[in-house]
């Protein structure tokens, strides 16, 4: 009897544990955005553990760039790691298909096209001149692969490479259905900037010093320059003091800015098949 009396008060004690934690978690008024856009993937293994220990949800803004294995991050190759994101919780948006950076709107007889330059695809490099309805396609693109390999209907959100923007591409992607994410000031993470000149010790300590509620944050999984990794590094320390300063982690669906926009502009894709099943 002692003993059935010491299981039944571990398991109120477990339960009990875990109802503060919910409620902790539900109680957080503090939120942040953690945001990934796609890049080589190195570090992509190691930053997916990181957020399944801490328990922090993420945003994905994916392109099919090229990975250091793989066919790509939208290959098949990485199906599986998208497929179990999914399954985790995070929320997916598109980056654009080719990473094309818009570089110009035009003027006179090609006024209402734009100036992009792609830096994955066959026509990585070149500047080419798109109307809205290709920008809008290489949008749709992306998305609608998100979707084939995750189940799960992306969100109607892209971000930019490089976060360039004009107003008529603004425009012309929300006439499309998507609204563009950028990120804050202090939210720009640094792990595009060389790690001879901003170490990673530097780079958390700038962020954990800076960084406030409501603040989207941006980085990669995996940059080709950066010689030391930023991820993980300094994700698991960044969470961390950033948890232990009241902050929580939210994806874009919980955005105030975005979650109007997100319930009103559902996206229309094809099907709801996950790649290789």
């Amino acid at each position: 009897m002692r003993r059935a009396n010491n299981w039944a008060l571990a398991a109120l004690s477990l339960a009990a544990l875990s109802t503060a934690a919910t409620a902790q978690t539900a109680a957080c008024r503090q939120p942040v955005y953690l945001t990934f856009d796609t890049g080589h993937m190195g570090v992509a293994p190691l930053i997916a553990q990181v957020l399944q220990r801490q328990n922090v949800k993420v945003t994905f803004f994916a392109a099919q760039e090229k990975t250091q294995q793989g066919d790509g991050t939208l290959g098949q190759h990485w199906a599986p790691w998208w497929r179990d994101r999914a399954a985790e919780g995070h929320a997916f948006a598109s980056h654009t298909w080719d990473h094309a950076y818009w570089r110009a709107d035009l003027q006179g007889a090609q006024a209402g096209h734009f100036k992009i330059r792609p830096s994955s695809g066959a026509q990585a490099g070149q500047d080419l001149q798109w109307t809205a309805a290709q920008y809008c396609a290489n949008l749709r693109q992306a998305a609608q692969r998100l979707q084939d390999m995750t189940g799960q209907r992306p969100l109607p959100l892209f971000r930019a490479p490089g976060g360039k923007t004009s107003p008529a591409l603004l425009q012309a992607a929300r006439q499309c259905g998507y609204a563009h994410v950028g990120w804050a000031d202090a939210g720009f993470l640094g792990d595009e900037l060389p790690s001879d000149k901003f170490p990673s010790v530097q780079l958390l300590q700038k962020a954990l010093s800076r960084i406030r509620s409501g603040d989207i944050l941006m980085a990669h999984l995996g940059i080709w320059s950066r010689q030391d990794p930023w991820a993980p590094a300094v994700l698991e320390p960044l969470i961390e003091g950033l948890k232990a300063r009241g902050l929580c982690f939210a994806t874009l669906r919980e955005h105030p800015q975005y979650k109007d926009w997100i319930a009103q502009h559902p996206l229309q894709l094809s099907g709801h098949a996950v790649s290789g099943q």
